[in-house]
């Protein structure tokens, strides 16, 4: 009896099998781009490559990294929370100011059904201006010896502010990839009708979503604070739509349901990475304030990207 080997062509193979190499690149491009930007930068100040400029993106990543990652919570879920930055000053002196904060969200917009947008843009404002009204437009400077230790210590050379920040993103990585509250967030920013029937609490898991963006917005002002040496209005007032285009750049979708911890983190340390390179080599002012427009005009356009592409893979 003759036997037919069957032969396997990856032509034919149907798209669920077959690497997808643009996928691959569009969910990893944020670290391509940090190592590209990082190795030109270098060219221009040598002094960009060195250690003690990592330690300096490092910390000038710890407010923003923390940011970021609330954003990528209501991100996650379907949602936007633009409240991070006035809880950013708000809660410069006690953490817990940001978990109230993301609970009194979390009823407007999961439990009341007001729009995110608008509901937490009002709140940002508010809390702004509760920290104006506080300070009188002064810096409050907090003379505190453990409040200083903890802005500036350092272990071996290295300061400690990033690992709050390496911290954050190690814990989200695992609730978000091995808890069921994770698994939660993501369904219910997939297709809410669906995770209804399929009995998840979506409401509870809404409201749950913007206390942790509350929570972490809340440590982000609160490290802010301690390395500044106290609370001034203006702390994290160019940091709004960064925080919304980073997640978006490290492949979180704006409609909900997508994105990886580790894309999240990328886009905070190219953010980062981008506005210290653009200081060492003397770029204007103004002009970093139109790359920053670009970016986030990029990072709409790469998640348009990839909704069409996930769009186009399950037509397949």
């Amino acid at each position: 009896m003759t036997q037919t080997m069957a032969t396997t062509d990856p032509v034919s193979l149907p798209r669920h099998d077959r690497f997808d190499f643009l996928k691959f690149g569009l969910d990893n491009i944020v670290w391509a781009l940090i190592i590209v930007f990082s190795l030109v930068t270098g060219l221009f100040n040598s002094f960009f490559l060195t250690i003690a400029n990592l330690q300096n993106v490092l910390i000038q990543a710890t407010s923003l990294g923390l940011l970021v990652l609330a954003v990528s919570f209501a991100l996650l879920i379907g949602e936007i929370d633009l409240s991070v930055t006035g809880n950013l000053a708000f809660s410069g002196i006690v953490i817990a100011t940001g978990t109230v904060i993301g609970l009194v969200n979390g009823v407007f917009v999961a439990l009341l059904r007001m729009n995110s947008l608008i509901t937490t843009l009002a709140m940002g404002l508010f809390l702004q201006g509760a920290v104006l009204g506080l300070t009188k437009a002064r810096t409050l400077v907090i003379n505190n010896t453990t409040y200083d230790y903890l802005g500036s210590a350092s272990i071996g050379g290295w300061p400690l502010m990033p690992v709050a920040l390496l911290l954050a993103y190690a814990v989200a990585a695992v609730v978000l990839t091995r808890t069921q509250w994770g698994r939660n967030l993501y369904a219910t920013g997939g297709s809410l009708g669906a995770s209804v029937v399929a009995g998840i609490a979506v409401r509870r898991v809404r409201l749950s979503a913007f206390v942790a963006a509350g929570t972490l917005g809340g440590v982000g002002g609160f490290l802010s604070s301690t390395y500044l040496g106290g609370v001034n209005v203006t702390v994290g007032n160019s940091l709004l739509l960064y925080a919304v285009a980073a997640p978006v750049i490290g492949g979180v979708s704006l409609t909900g349901g997508r994105g990886r911890v580790s894309g999240i983190l990328g886009g905070a340390l190219l953010i980062s990475v981008i506005q210290v390179g653009l200081q060492l080599v003397n770029v204007s002012a103004y002009y970093i304030q139109m790359i920053g427009g670009a970016m986030i005009l990029i990072a709409i356009a790469m998640d348009a990207l990839r909704v069409r592409r996930d769009e186009q893979g399950r037509t397949v």
